[in-house]
Formats: C-alpha cells, structure tokens, sequence
C-alpha cells in the first residue's frame, strides 16, 4: 500500500507492505470560523477575566511569541490578539520571540510569522538567553535553581503567552508554560531545565505531565512571574485550528493536553522491527536537532537492534549554531555519548538533545532520508538514505516477516504498546 509522508514544504510517497500499520493522530476537523472561536476563548477564559478587562490603555503589554521552529499560527491568531485590545495603542506592546536556545529569527520570518503589518507596526524583540543585561532573577525554585527571564518579560504591566500544544517527547506537552521555560529564561536557567539527570528521568516523557519533573519546573518557574493571559491552540495535520485553550496558563493547558492525548495517544500491538517515520513537515522538519522528535517517537515502539526510516528535509542544516553537532562527534558510538552527557560536570548547550537521539540509536539503526550532507549524517551517528522504497526492501532481506509501523506525523502521535498511566495527565 502507499503511504504518504510530509516532508519539509511538500510530502512524498512510499509503498509499504500491506499489513503494514500505520499510526497517526484521530484526525480533528478544523473550527468552522476560526476568529469567532478565537474571539469567544478571549471573552470565556478558563480562570481568569476576559483578556479586554484584563488590559488597561495605559498598560505595557508583552506578548510571548515561538520563534519559526514552531507552528503557531501567529499570522492569524495575533492580528485577533491586537483586535481585541483596540483600546491600547500598539506603541504600548512588546511581541517577545521566544528563541529559548535557538537561533534569532530573522526579520523576513518576524514578518512572516506575525501577519497583518505586525511587524511593522509593534516593537518585535527576539530574546535572548545568553544577553545578561537583559535578563533578570525572578526567584529560586526548591533545588535551589535561579530563574533568570526575560527582563522586558519581568518588567511589563501585562504578560500574555501563546503557544501551540502537541506532544513533546520530555516535557509531556508543548505549549504551556514552556513558553517562559525555556522560551524566554536564561541560559544557566535552562541549562539545569535540560540536564541528564532531569532529561533521563522515567517520567519526562511523551503525554504526561503529573510527576514529570521537566513540566514541573516549566509549571514552577513560570508561576513566578506568572502571565496574565494565556493563548494556546491545537491543529491538525492540514494546520488548522482545532481548539483554543486561553486563561490561566496551567488550567487552559492542561484542557488543551488533555484534548491533544485523546486524539494522540494510541495504543498498537508492537514492537515492531522497521518503524517509518517523518518528522511532521515544515516547519517541525527545518533541522536535524527538531527531528529528533519523530526518532524518537519511532525508537519507543521499535524492537531492540529494529530499525528507523526517517523522513526529515532539513533544510536549515543541523543547525549551525549551538553544541548539538560538536557533541555528537565527541564520541565514536551513541552509548559512548551517553555515558559522556552522564559524567559529573559534563554541560553542554543542547545536550539534552543528543542524550535523547544516543538513547534512540542505542536501541536501533536511524536510517535518515534527508537534504543533509552523507558525512553529517554519519557525524550524527545515522545511515545516510537516498532511497526510502530501497532502504525498506533491504531492511525486509535481513528480517523476513518483518512487522513495520508508519508514523504518518511523527512526533505528533504517542504510539505506546503498554497501558500510560491509567490513561491520566
């Protein structure tokens, strides 16, 4: 049978055996009038006032934004955002991106993500973690962890988040408050938020929230300076809007992760010997660090020595900037840069994500259908693939009766072959 795979702007198309299982979300039609939906979650918050009332005309209002890495639909979500606060002048606001470590933005993707002359018209900032001068302390969470944020963050009348929740394979779900941890923290804050210890942790983990240390620090530390409104929404695989979940920033989110793992969570008969996967397309499929996600999403439901096929275009490269790379070739094998990332005083910029692609490749071969470089992608520890069809009837050789799995939307499903946590957050 074929199957169809986003890949970066566009998708492609394998054949697969049939009896091949393919696991993806339920799929969620999208709202029928999106504005007017958006428009009622303003004025019908989950634990808080109307977002009007909130804002006063003389207020200085900050909007946390995700930086292109991310899909929220800030084009039309913001432009409904400023409507609803008519009455402030957009002299009075802020929209902060909320880089985390990721690269800034550029002013064309500013342009691009913000719609309706936004850009041109408000104070757009990229924050930035490693900028002293521009973070402040906010307080300390119980291990003793400072939490430095963002200071024009720290420092306005009114905060206001938003983000898009999905499944996230340590912090449970996106979206929340991981848009202040570590959207807008500073790097020494972060850098304990994605530690080995916390990244191995058993409970950070696809779908779950309660008990997941990574969500409970993003939870605590934004609470700290804690947002005043909250604007979070969930798409579907055509990157509609299926839900708006605004208010108070921990009670909206949990509605919305609780909406997202009764269409994500789904339960197969695995292991299985050859997963295929993507990585979800553009924009989740920009680099080799995002794509991660979709690996492991594969690695969970893959038998051990099994095999991933992922589909990921990469077209921003590794990316350029961070330790992701340079740690990856710090070590001959995956298990070597386990055991590396878990040496007293190792702390690198964008371990964590290493720690989680070794982790993947410790249980089974990555092959990699990507526009990368055949040596980046050995350098990453993965089989480079130029033939996705090929590489599966190779695989299909060396294991006859194979049973094969496609994640049509990669880390967008929670495929598990156990019962989680008697199906709660």
């Amino acid at each position: 049978m074929k199957v169809n795979l986003p890949y970066g702007e566009a998708s492609i198309d394998i054949d697969v055996p049939d009896g091949s299982v393919v696991i993806e979300p339920v799929f969620a039609p999208g709202l029928a009038d999106e504005k007017a939906s958006a428009l009622h979650a303003f004025r019908r918050p989950a634990g808080t006032l109307p977002l009007r009332d909130i804002v006063s005309r003389n207020d200085r209002v900050v909007i946390v934004v995700s930086d292109i890495t991310r899909p929220f639909p800030g084009k039309r979500v913001l432009p409904w955002i400023f409507e609803e606060l008519a009455h402030v002048p957009r002299g009075n606001f802020t929209v902060l991106v909320g880089c985390g470590t990721h690269r800034a933005c550029t002013e064309s993707e500013m342009s691009s993500m913000l719609g309706d002359g936004i850009y041109e018209s408000v104070r757009c900032v990229n924050h930035d973690a490693f900028d002293t001068a521009g973070l402040v302390s906010v307080g300390t969470l119980g291990d003793g962890t400072g939490v430095l944020l963002n200071r024009i963050y720290a420092e306005a009348d009114i905060r206001i988040t938003t983000g898009f929740i999905e499944p996230h394979f340590f912090a449970g779900f996106s979206g929340g408050p991981k848009a202040v941890m570590p959207g807008i923290a500073g790097i020494q804050t972060i850098m304990r938020f994605h530690d080995a210890s916390m990244i191995g942790n058993a409970a950070a983990s696809w779908g779950r929230l309660e008990g997941n240390p990574v969500y409970e620090m993003a939870r605590d530390a934004a609470l700290m300076k804690k947002p005043d409104f909250s604007v979070n929404v969930t798409l579907n695989r055509n990157r509609e809007i299926t839900g708006f979940y605004c208010g108070d920033i921990i009670a909206s989110h949990r509605e919305g992760a609780a909406a997202v793992k009764s269409l994500s969570m789904r339960r197969c008969d695995g292991p299985f010997d050859i997963v295929i996967t993507s990585n979800g397309g553009y924009p989740l499929d920009q680099n080799l660090y995002q794509t991660v996600k979709g690996i492991a999403a594969a690695a969970s439901i893959v038998a051990e020595n099994g095999a991933v096929i992922c589909a990921s275009r990469c077209s921003d490269g590794i990316p350029d900037h961070g330790g992701f790379y340079d740690i990856l070739g710090m070590k001959p094998s995956p298990r070597d840069l386990l055991e590396l990332i878990h040496e007293p005083g190792f702390s690198r910029m964008d371990q964590w994500q290493v720690q989680k692609l070794a982790a993947s490749l410790v249980r089974a071969d990555v092959y990699l259908y990507s526009g990368l470089p055949v040596e980046t992608v050995r350098r990453a520890h993965c089989i480079p693939c130029h033939d996705m069809e090929g590489t599966l009837s190779f695989l299909m050789k060396n294991k006859p009766g194979a049973r094969i799995a496609v994640l049509r939307e990669g880390p967008m499903v929670i495929p598990h072959c156990n019962k989680i946590n008697g199906g709660g957050l």
